[in-house]
């Protein structure tokens, strides 16, 4: 059953092509209305009483949802075909892409896994009693205070809630569940007359709470303050900010539903192997420290984790992926929008990923006050782009899009985006337009976007299936078919190669036992270092448990079907048991060590112990069992006694 599309030209402020959105499969248009939130409004009211409808309007989203509500109907959804295409100094020629932002919104994104946190608002108020005393009154009627003085400050008259002094030593955790350490705690001396006295000092106090209302002025308790939740912060000079602070305390009580961003899966992870650290990309991302080490793989404590997506975006193994959409997700839905523009007539079209939140508002600003976005600019929204790695920036190109621009706001975690937007135009060459934008206002996004030159390069699409890495593969080898070497990529890149310093490997295996992808691998039947350079994570394990040093990694992207099998390193002979024939151990080694022992080691100074160093394991047992000094040769095993043993001696006396 075709959805019905209600179309609105905003007072005739936009052009729009029926037809073209007609031609996307799944809706049925309306006519083209001029005022629904106006004087229309019994109009889409009868529309809306259909259900199941989408209105193309965001701007007067609350209005409709008020208007089903009242019709006890449920809410339609919307469409902003307005601002991202209608309003444009292109708006004639933006028939296409408001086909393809109409086929996004038909495909929805799964619904996002949740949990759970509750809070009983328990307040901790940090500061100078001169400022907390207040905060303390305007929140006693919301919440339960407890109010954390400056050392030396003079408690204030008013009760009703707990007063204290001290220094905060250490503090973690999140909204409903902080742990607080406190040293020099004073609590106050309630009795007696005259002004109220706290009692003496002690150390290592610990409380907790559900939200911490910082108002010191100084440094702050966590990293990222602005994302943890529950933690809020304002500084005491500026009256506004505290009032801010004290409002949005005031409503953190009850259960709150937070998203579950992230999926780990700690078989992947190649953090660590025999207490040996490997990759540590995602802990030193982490602006929360919502990562932390567990052994051979991390943890990630959900409740801090603020849902920027950097750790996503730069693991190599894919062990910690984004759920907010998935990977999978992502990709499908740049391909739908670059198929259906494509479908509708445009070309070569351009993507502009953006936040639902700084992003849209200035593409709005842009489309009121400004230029708009051309014609052939999609923009595709996401809760962050900071998660916007380098495989979703070469399977947009691979998928049709002939530029991809990441607008980035002032709350974007940028490090990564940085570091994945070098690591993609490395794998393109720089030959593909990928940008992070930057605009301080909408007159400078215009200016980006339609100023900006382009190079076309022609190639095939792909539908991109798999995970990130066989995604990214995929898109090179699209985007660069007739590459014949390898790709040379940063230091740091999740691909590459292994160089091996025969001269100095001695093929113990180290790395190859401890290697978390089995990128390197030995051979059962003989002395022998493998290496399948598609599983290679550059997680740097190998160079770092190797004792001879003999491990060098290339930062390289080989796109021909050789880094998918596996290719000997290196190798060496066998030595053969001068016993039994058997072929054990290396050549090479086995020879270095009998001249390093042989006749100049007091274990091995006879002939007879110098021959074991050149036996199998076998044949080295036999010959020490045989020898004159055996220890083996320790006579009959003494028979175990028994409790019968025991109760026998006792009836013979």
């Amino acid at each position: 059953m075709p959805k019905p599309l209600i179309l609105c030209n905003c007072a005739d402020s936009q052009p729009i092509n029926v037809d073209t959105l007609e031609s996307v499969d799944g809706v049925v248009c309306s006519k083209v209305h001029s005022g629904l939130c106006t004087h229309q409004a019994d109009m889409a009211a009868s529309l809306i009483k259909t259900g199941d409808a989408i209105i193309a309007c965001a701007q007067e989203r609350v209005f409709f949802e008020e208007l089903a509500g009242d019709l006890g109907v449920s809410a339609p959804d919307f469409l902003d075909l307005r601002d991202r295409a209608g309003w444009s100094d292109e708006a004639k020629d933006a028939g296409p892409k408001m086909a393809a932002l109409l086929t996004d919104s038909l495909s929805p994104a799964p619904a996002t896994k949740t949990f759970d946190v509750s809070s009983d608002g328990l307040c901790l108020i940090l500061g100078a009693a001169s400022v907390v005393e207040k905060a303390a009154q305007n929140l006693r009627p919301h919440l339960n205070v407890s109010t954390l003085l400056e050392p030396g400050d003079t408690p204030f008259q008013a009760r009703g809630f707990d007063v204290i002094a001290g220094t905060l030593k250490h503090a973690s955790g999140s909204l409903g569940n902080f742990d607080v350490k406190i040293d020099a705690l004073q609590q106050l001396e309630p009795g007696g007359r005259g002004a109220l006295e706290f009692g003496a000092p002690r150390d290592g106090a610990q409380t907790q709470c559900d939200i911490i209302l910082d108002l010191r002025g100084g440094t702050s308790l966590f990293p990222a303050p602005e994302k943890r939740d529950g933690y809020l912060r304002a500084d005491p000079n500026h009256p506004d900010a505290v009032a801010a602070a004290i409002l949005e305390a005031s409503h953190l009580i009850g259960t709150f539903e937070k998203p579950l961003y992230l999926s780990l899966n700690p078989s992947l992870c190649a953090h660590s192997r025999a207490e040996q650290t490997g990759c540590s990309k995602c802990l030193d991302i982490c602006p929360t420290s919502a990562i932390l080490p567990a052994g051979d793989h991390v943890d990630i404590n959900p409740s801090v984790c603020a849902g920027c997506g950097a750790c996503a975006a730069l693991c190599p193994s894919g062990a910690i992926s984004y759920d907010d959409p998935t990977p999978d997700f992502l990709f499908q839905r740049m391909s739908r929008l670059a198929e259906a523009y494509i479908k509708a007539g445009g070309t070569s079209p351009k993507l502009l990923v953006h936040d639902k939140d700084f992003g849209s508002e200035l593409i709005g600003l842009a489309a009121r006050f400004e230029r708009g976005l051309p014609a052939d600019v999609i923009p595709m929204d996401l809760e962050r782009v900071s998660g916007f790695g380098h495989a979703e920036m070469l399977a947009a190109l691979a998928c049709g899009f002939s530029r991809v621009d990441v607008l980035k706001s002032p709350h974007t975690e940028s490090d990564a985006l940085q570091s994945e937007l070098a690591l993609a135009q490395a794998m393109t060459a720089h030959v593909f337009e990928l940008r992070i934008l930057d605009p301080n206002e909408p007159s400078a996004l215009c200016e980006a976007l339609y100023d900006a030159p382009l190079t076309q390069v022609p190639h095939d699409q792909i539908l991109p299936l798999g995970t990130r890495r066989q995604v990214s593969r995929l898109a090179v080898k699209t985007l660069r078919p007739n590459l014949e070497e390898p790709v040379p990529l940063p230091a740091g890149a999740p691909y590459g190669a292994v160089l091996i310093d025969t001269d100095a490997c001695t093929l113990c295996l180290s790395c190859a036992s401890l290697c978390p992808s089995g990128a390197l691998g030995d051979n059962p039947e003989m002395p022998q270092l493998r290496f399948q350079e598609d599983a290679c994570l550059q997680c740097g394990l190998c160079t770092k448990v190797c004792p001879e040093n003999a491990i060098t990694l290339v930062p390289q992207l080989d796109t021909s079907d050789g880094a998918f099998t596996q290719r000997v390193l290196h190798e060496e002979e066998p030595f053969p048991c001068v016993e039994c024939g058997k072929l054990f151990g290396v050549k090479s080694t086995i020879e270095k060590v009998a001249e390093k022992l042989e006749g100049k080691h007091e274990l091995f100074a006879t002939s007879d112990a110098a021959r074991m160093i050149r036996m199998c394991d076998d044949c080295r047992v036999n010959a020490q069992f045989h020898q004159t000094d055996n220890p083996f040769a320790q006579g009959e095993r003494p028979r175990v006694r028994t409790s019968d043993d025991y109760f026998s001696k006792r009836r013979d006396h």
